[in-house]
Parts: C-alpha cells; structure tokens; sequence
C-alpha cells in the first residue's frame, strides 16, 4: 500500500501557451535553458520522498513521454515511478477529459490499485518550491479531510483565480473561483494580523491549485459529474467536509501563458532571481543529457544563463537564456531573448546539404539581431536576420507566416527556417 499517491494535471490543449504547445504538451515546454515545465512538480515530490506519481494528460504526449521515460527512472527497491495517464477510452467511458477533476474521476481505477491513504494533485504549469512533506505533515495534524495550499495575492492578481475565505484555525469557510475585476470581494481580504505585507499589497488567499484529500474524501467528492477541482468539487466539499489552508509564503507562478513564461523565465536571469536553481538541498531534476559544457569565444554575455553544449562566438548576450546545443555565430546580438536551443547537433554532411539548398544552419546566423523574443527548439535563423528590432514592424497580436506576436512577444515555432534577412 502506498501512503500518498502524487497527480500532475497536464492541462488540456494549452491554448494559452500556443504556440509552444503546438506539437507538444504543456508539461513538456522547456523552461529554463534547460529543463521542461513537468519538472517542477515532480521535483517537489522527489524532494519529499514522494515517488509514486502520475502524469495526466490527453494532448500531444509524445514529447512528454520520451522525456519522462529518459529522465525518471527509480530503483527496484524505492517502488517509485513517474508514469503518463493519458485519455483513453473504456467501456465506461468513451470522451476526453472535461476538467481537472473529470481527469482524475477517468483514472481513479487505475490509482485505486495503489490503495493510496491521500491523494496529492498537483498542476503542470507553475514555478515553485514547496516542501511537499510539511505541507503532508500540516494536512494529517490538521484533521482535514481536504487541504488546499494557498498564497495571498493582490486584488488584480485575484481576478483569475480561486479566492479563499478562512479563520483563524486555517479552516476554509467560503471559496469563489476567478471572480474577475469588477465583483466586490471586500469581505474576502485577509485579516491585517495576518498577513504577508502588512502595508498593503497582497490582500487575498488565493488557491494554488495544489490540493491533498483523504482517500476516501476523493472518492466522495468525485461521486458524481462535477468536472472541475476549483469551480465545482472544491466549492461543494466546502459545505460538506472539512476543509483546511496551507499557507505558502515562498516564490510562486503560474506560467500557463505566454507573458508569463517570458518573464518568469528572464527573471532567472536577474542577480537575485525569485526562483533559485542553485539550491542544492531542494534541487530541480531533469534529463542527463552528457553534453560537453559551453564554449563561449571572443563574446560579451551579461545576465544572461548559457546551458550545455552551446558554442557562442563573438556575440552579445544580454538577459537571455540560451538553451542546449544552440549554437550562435559571430556579430548576433541577443537582448531578452529565451533560446530553447536544439534537440541535435548538425553534422558536416548535413552543413553542406544546408549550404547547397542555400538553408541556414541549426541556430543564430551571423549578424542576426533579436530583441524581446522566444526562439523555440531546433529553428534555423539566417544571417543578418532582425528579429522584433525595427520600429516600423507591426507588433499586432496576431498569427503570421513564419512567427507568432503574444502579448507582444515574437514567438519563432520549433523547426522554422527564417532565411538571411528576413526582418519580422
């Protein structure tokens, strides 16, 4: 029997982060030079000794298995595993999934097998680092057949998401899910005594959507057709059983869309970024490639994050990451620019193919010069290619040729040739 059973709610289509979701799954973006969204969550649960754990999700798996079945592989003896559910059909049912908690409802007969005691579900797309154990720890103390971590947040901030109510014993009274800009959520700020900027500034207890249940309390919540943790089945178990808030005061971000994943990625960049990837006690695993480290020549990079296997020659990097194997050829300049690098590195054969079709190389051609951008994996830009500099080019929301604008943001998908210069 396993005490705690770990879900990871994939999330549906990823409409919001395309078009990096575009032929892959939302867990599977890679974040950070290096490494892809999944990592996180299952990361916090390795680091709490939590290795039984479950990935849910039914849009463009490929990509996302090959990482995980590369990456997570435990010992005989831990009994861990990382394993993809994927939407399948059965004889009871025949759709896809229609939310969070219709997800874990279509799979419960397969997490019934595990004869888990709790049930910790935890999303796919947000940058955190929790202790996972204490949060576990508070959750059986507490008495609670539920427990909802949660982080007080600004009014602006609240408008999207689940706001919570609770008193003093940290028992959760009311919930209202994503109450938009407008509504009067007065009665629902956090009392001055206890909280984080008692100046001002963060005033609501907003739901992480990381959740612990009592086996038998999911088993309950989930008897029925509610569809939807935060919407539905949280509301509901609100006024049945009791249900209890983990308050979490360290760094968190939701990263679902574009905007977001441009500038929780830069921020690594920063001096002191918000989310630390050098904490050796708590680190964020992911694939072993065994590349050779970065050769940067003749170059200026100034806070900015290089992954492994990069050869940077005469550039200027500035707050960017550039991501594994890219390779970047001499006189480009690269100014807030997340480089998701190369799943290869070219050989010569495949250079001189490339010179006889009159393509560019795998990676930044020469003289190329992009600002504000997000350079998906494995895309080729020619020489002298400008790239969200000019200020006579439309940066208009918009889906084009060769590229995407979110949120102004040029976005170049996986696999793109840009010719020599092309200016978007």
């Amino acid at each position: 029997m396993i005490e705690v059973l770990s879900i990871v709610l994939g999330g549906g289509k990823g409409s919001r982060l395309f078009p990096l979701t575009k032929e892959r799954a939302k867990p599977a973006v890679p974040f950070g030079g290096k490494f892809r969204l999944v990592d996180i969550p299952i990361s916090n649960c390795i680091n709490a000794d939590l290795k039984q754990i479950y990935i849910l999700t039914q849009f463009n798996s490929a990509s996302l298995h090959m990482h995980l079945s590369q990456t997570y592989n435990f010992d005989t003896f831990s009994k861990g595993f990382v394993e993809i559910l994927a939407a399948e059909q059965t004889l009871e049912h025949t759709g896809w999934f229609e939310g969070t908690a219709d997800a874990v409802r279509k799979n419960l007969v397969h997490f019934r097998t595990q004869k888990p005691n709790y049930y910790l579900i935890l999303s796919g797309d947000q940058l955190y680092r929790m202790d996972l154990e204490d949060f576990l720890k508070r959750h059986k103390d507490s008495g609670a057949a539920i427990s909802i971590a949660c982080t007080q947040v600004s009014r602006d901030d609240a408008s999207a998401l689940g706001i919570l109510k609770a008193d003093k014993n940290n028992a959760i009274t009311e919930f209202l899910e994503k109450p938009g800009p407008t509504r009067n959520i007065a009665s629902y700020k956090v009392p001055t005594e206890l909280k984080r900027d008692k100046a001002g500034g963060d005033e609501y207890l907003a739901s992480m959507g990381i959740y612990i249940f009592n086996a038998s309390a999911m088993e309950a919540c989930l008897d029925n057709d509610l569809t939807d943790f935060g919407k539905e089945v949280i509301p509901r178990a609100i006024n049945n059983l009791k249900v209890n808030a983990y308050l979490f005061d360290g760094y968190w971000e939701d990263i679902g869309t574009i905007k977001n994943f441009y500038e929780a990625n830069l921020d690594l960049t920063t001096l002191r970024p918000r989310f630390d990837f050098y904490d050796e006690a708590h680190p964020i695993y992911t694939h072993a490639r065994c590349l050779p480290p970065s050769k940067i020549n003749f170059s200026n990079m100034n806070q900015s994050i290089a992954a492994e296997g990069c050869i940077i020659t005469n550039a200027s990097i500035t707050n960017s990451i550039v991501g594994v194997r890219t390779i970047i050829e001499s006189g480009s300049s690269l100014n807030g620019v997340i480089c998701m690098g190369a799943d290869y590195f070219e050989t010569e054969i495949q250079k001189q193919q490339n010179a006889d079709s009159r393509v560019p190389n795998l990676g930044i051609g020469k003289g190329a010069i992009i600002k504000g951008a997000i350079i998906d994996k494995n895309v080729c830009i020619g020489e002298g290619c400008r790239i969200g500099v000019d200020d006579n080019i439309t940066r208009t929301d918009g889906n084009y040729e060769n590229y995407h604008i979110v949120d102004g943001i040029v976005v170049i998908p996986k696999n793109t040739v840009l010719y020599p210069g092309t200016i978007i």
